[in-house]
């Protein structure tokens, strides 16, 4: 029987009691705190232009099931987060039905019932394909919410790369018109934090209210994103992950479902507002000629094999060629309008503003957290089916004997 897939599964809703999360096929042995997981939490709740639910919740993981002592046991992971908000929704996202169902609709800061159509959001498509009468029903769980279970698990899976060395990072490369100035060394350094100036750079980074290491192109999207706030308005832009640390050969080119490239994109697509990716130069090269694109390979004794550039973003043919890991994301403006869009009643068909509900105004300083998370789960799942094992050690056995096929000693 082949190795089962590293695998998670999230529950609930916004505006519910708790948010649930289970990781499945995690390896024995892995040295697992919710510290770890919290941390990650907190770096998600972070940067200019989020909204009012951030001030509401603290998010704490709760591990409920697969940890013990401090170790991970080989059994599905299950963590909770609970919603702090929950107690102001209780009546009006109740599971049971309620005695006197007008009452309990009538608690909560919100309409009981929504069904003005959100231009941008889901509200339309998943009401229309669920049969909801009430928009609320889409957009509980549609709701970005839902993120901070993504990086509850993808936490978990940071924890098992970075135990095999891999480092992740992300940043925000462009938050509405304003991109930042960023050096390309960051996208090329294989030793990844190890190198001081590139350490440098991603403290800054986490410095930043906008998790941005220039400065300057901070302080201009901190304008840009306080200006939309002003107009009612909200923000998108691009943020980029870097992984270092990889070695040579996760992924595969002989089925299209096992590209890397393919599998990260998938799961990148998956995450509220983002519409597009690309994977290391990805849409400039095009314009491009061959010549200036494809990364020249060299080898040397004692480094082993490595690249001038890094223009491909450290895949090629859906494998890792051991270079830095670099995809950039770019993500809509949030679709919840303070001032909002015209748009049409779902239940009478009239003309009728969009709804409005608690939301950001821009999200890609957070948005880049949730890549990171996102990036570590299909990478953690890549590693154990390239290298197998159910415990750690048997894993450190397998990857150490296979670099030591390829990588000087």
């Amino acid at each position: 029987m082949s190795l089962k897939a590293l695998t998670f599964l999230t529950a609930g809703e916004s505006h519910g009691p708790q948010l649930t999360i289970l990781v499945q096929n995690m390896p024995a042995g892995l040295r697992l705190s919710a510290d770890a997981v919290d941390h990650q939490l907190r770096r998600r709740q972070g940067g200019h232009g989020r909204g009012g639910r951030m001030k509401i919740e603290k998010d704490r993981v709760q591990f409920v099931g697969g940890v013990r002592h401090g170790y991970t046991l080989g059994s599905p992971i299950a963590m909770v987060i609970p919603n702090l908000d929950w107690q102001n929704w209780q009546g009006r996202m109740a599971v049971e039905a309620p005695p006197d169902p007008s009452q309990a609709m009538a608690e909560g800061p919100a309409p009981s019932r929504v069904t003005q159509l959100r231009p941008g959001h889901a509200d339309l498509a998943g009401a229309v394909k669920y049969a909801h009468d009430d928009v609320r029903n889409v957009l509980e769980r549609a709701s970005s919410r839902e993120t901070a279970s993504r990086v509850a698990a993808g936490a978990v899976a940071r924890v098992l790369l970075e135990h095999f060395g891999v480092e992740l990072r992300s940043h925000s490369l462009r938050i509405g018109p304003v991109e930042a100035d960023v050096p390309t060394s960051i996208r090329g350094e294989y030793g990844g934090s190890k190198d001081p100036t590139i350490a440098q750079f991603w403290d800054r980074v986490e410095a930043s209210d906008v998790r941005c290491a220039d400065a300057a192109s901070s302080a201009l999207m901190i304008e840009q994103i306080d200006a939309a706030r002003t107009a009612g308005d909200t923000l998108g832009g691009v943020f980029e992950v870097v992984a270092y640390g990889l070695p040579i050969g996760l992924g595969s080119y002989s089925q299209w479902d096992e590209k890397l490239d393919g599998r990260l994109a998938g799961a990148l697509l998956s995450i509220p507002s983002i519409k597009g990716v690309e994977i290391g130069d990805g849409f400039a090269e095009a314009a491009r000629r061959g010549s200036t694109v494809h990364d020249v390979i060299e080898y040397d004794p004692q480094r082993g094999w490595s690249r001038q550039t890094n223009n491909a973003g450290g895949t090629e043919g859906g494998v890792t060629n051991g270079a830095p890991l670099v995809v950039r994301c770019a993500a809509k403006p949030i679709s919840t309008l303070i001032k909002p869009l015209p748009s049409v009643d779902l239940a009478s068909k009239a003309e009728s503003p969009a709804h409005v509900e608690r939301s950001d105004v821009c999200v890609v300083p957070a948005a880049g957290v949730v890549g990171e998370a996102m990036a570590a789960l299909v990478l953690a799942d890549a590693f154990r089916q390239k290298f197998g094992g159910d415990s750690v050690a048997e894993i450190s056995r397998n990857l150490e004997a296979y670099v030591a096929t390829y990588r000087p000693s």
